[in-house]
């Protein structure tokens, strides 16, 4: 995608300093607005949007996750029974993005509502802002994606998970409830506009 391209999209560039990354406009809220075709193996569009069955995010729990869900922002939450959750952007998002070669993740013990910002991922195509779709408490960030930022593309259900956070019990379970399964997901892929 072409800088021009980006800018009629919504998207900011991203400028360096003192190894920061600082937006030169405000973001909006992202929306891919464009069709592309994973290069994943399967090659379709929302084909390796499953979560990986190997990783943290799976395997936190002996039992695995409890849910998984996924935003119209695409965004992955895999929700465990003790109330953790992780959270990441979808195998769609990360191909449409192209080469991650920055991540931003949040503090930990970050209380955070629903639809707030708590990172960005920054690529050769672009920068967008990473949503919460739940409320809930930051408990850990993944620190490999500061040295391989990579991982968002070649393993975004797995390695490339970005939050794993405690959903607030008293909002949560709605919270998730409402978003979409991975069949709902798939067809909101074909239907809406990207």
């Amino acid at each position: 995608m072409s800088f021009t391209t980006a800018m009629k999209r919504g998207f900011a560039p991203m400028a360096r300093i003192a190894g920061q990354s600082t937006l030169l406009k405000t973001t909006p809220r992202l929306v891919l607005s464009l069709r592309c075709q994973s290069t994943a193996a399967g090659g379709t569009i929302g084909s390796q949007n499953s979560l990986n069955k190997s990783e943290l995010p799976f395997t936190y729990s002996a039992q695995g996750p409890q849910d998984v869900k996924y935003t119209k922002d695409h965004e992955w939450l895999a929700v465990h029974a003790d109330g953790t959750g992780f959270l990441g952007i979808t195998d769609y998002a990360a191909a449409a993005l192209g080469d991650t070669t920055y991540v931003e993740l949040p503090d930990t013990d970050l209380t955070v509502e629903a639809e707030e910002s708590v990172g960005s991922v920054e690529s050769v195509k672009s920068a967008s802002e990473v949503y919460m779709p739940v409320d809930g408490t930051i408990t850990e960030v993944n620190t490999d994606l500061e040295s391989s930022p990579q991982l968002v593309n070649t393993d975004p259900l797995g390695k490339g998970w970005m939050i794993k956070f405690k959903i607030d019990e008293a909002k949560g379970k709605e919270q998730v409830e409402a978003l979409f399964d991975l069949e709902q997901y798939q067809e909101f892929l074909k239907t809406d506009e990207h």
